[in-house]
């Protein structure tokens, strides 16, 4: 029997719109399965990291267009409590990356539904009603792990109780089985070591939703 000390908690930072994301987070769903983890969602949003910036075109469309789910996330949570982001996710996610629908309202409102949350949720995607509590959670997630990196962003417990966050880790397609196990137990592993920073290697594939 797993006891209190021995269960781990995992702080994820996600946007919905990016894939790489929705790769870790299956990830850390399929580690729950094999080490004693609790997994608590968080939003941060790829609209407020890019806000400024000289972006191409089609990518700052698609900056436009991000606000709404994670405003729609942020309303949920507020009021549903934060314990239905999970779910969430997983349905925007699945209908988003796996499904290839498109970003508009119709698929927020089928998420919604899947999510066993109300349709008028998707209002909030064009109000700035939620944007001061957005911006709070997507500044809690980057304060851990800086401003230079995009999502997704993972904070676990480190050497010395405190969290320490990094982006990723990024990967494709998502670990299972031991696998997935032997990937946690690295990152626990980095996570205590004083003063790691960063691996990383120039990516040669893009995100495989198998």
């Amino acid at each position: 029997m797993t006891t209190a000390a021995e269960r781990k908690t995992a702080d994820f930072w996600f946007d919905p719109l990016c894939p790489w994301a929705w790769m870790t987070s299956r990830w850390l769903i399929e580690v729950q399965q094999l080490r004693p983890v609790d997994v608590n969602w968080h939003v941060m949003s790829l609209s407020v990291l890019n806000e400024g910036r000289d972006l191409p075109e089609r990518y700052r469309e698609l900056m436009d267009k991000g606000w709404g789910p994670v405003r729609v996330c942020i309303a949920a949570a507020q009021q549903h409590g934060e314990e239905v982001l999970g779910r969430l996710y997983t349905e925007l996610g699945l209908r988003l990356h796996n499904r290839a629908m498109p970003l508009e309202r119709a698929t927020v409102e089928e998420a919604l539904v899947a999510a066993g949350l109300p349709v008028e949720l998707a209002d909030a995607a064009d109000t700035d009603a939620y944007d001061e509590a957005l911006r709070a959670s997507h500044k809690e997630g980057i304060s851990l792990v800086g401003e230079d990196v995009g999502t997704p962003v993972i904070a676990v417990e480190g050497a010395d109780g405190d969290r320490v966050a990094f982006f990723g880790p990024v990967v494709t397609p998502t670990p299972r089985g031991e696998a997935a196990a032997r990937l946690w137990d690295g990152t626990l592993l980095v996570a205590s070591t004083p003063g790691f920073y960063e691996i990383k290697r120039t990516r040669t594939a893009g995100p495989s939703f198998e």
